[in-house]
């Protein structure tokens, strides 16, 4: 039924998921020399906090999301759902288009503190739709976020956070460039 509206062009249909990295990303596959060994450098420092991203992706149109040091939280979500907030009111008032965001069950996106904002959200034209629990394979974001693990992260080491960060970041670009889609990174210290 949300399929068809985003045919009809009455909506605009978003999935909502979080995914992390850590410092070591494991090794699925990989080639070495006939007679090699295979062989991985390893930094000094195993395990730091993981990076966190929390993304919106509208399937094949944009990607949507913000990174995170550890976990997100109650507070980083609210931000970041309010900046789609802001946007979903902004396209509801060009083209009257509701935004509809498919998420999973989560704590923290029913928590009392999100709760409060559900009906300020829905009057801005963003409303939320919860998959079943368990359902996570229903979420198409979910291939994305294996897409990127896997061609982008996948069997490297990283010394730092921030260097991680940053692969994350430059994978998520070269992605948006090769499925030709609009990219758009949440900057959470940003006025």
């Amino acid at each position: 039924m949300l399929e068809m509206a985003v045919v009809e062009g009455c909506i605009e249909l978003k999935y909502l998921d979080e995914a992390g990295f850590c410092l070591w990303s494991p090794v699925s596959y990989s080639y070495s020399q006939i007679g090699q060994q295979k062989c991985f450098e390893q930094s000094q420092k195993r395990y730091g906090s993981r990076i966190s991203i929390l993304g919106l992706w509208q399937e094949g149109e944009s990607f949507e999301y913000g990174l995170a040091q550890g976990g997100f939280k109650g507070k980083s979500y609210l931000k970041l759902m309010n900046w789609v907030a802001h946007k979903a009111s902004e396209l509801f008032k060009q083209t009257g288009k509701l935004t509809v965001i498919v998420q999973d069950n989560s704590p923290i996106h029913k928590s009392k503190e999100v709760r409060a904002f559900w009906k300020r959200w829905s009057e801005q034209g963003l409303l939320l739709f919860f998959l079943p629990p368990y359902c996570s394979d229903l979420n198409k974001i979910e291939t994305q976020w294996h897409q990127l693990k896997t061609h982008e992260i996948a069997g490297q080491i990283f010394d730092n956070e921030y260097d991680l960060a940053m692969t994350v970041v430059q994978g998520m670009k070269s992605r948006s460039e090769r499925g030709n889609y609009q990219l758009e990174r949440f900057i959470f210290n940003s006025a």
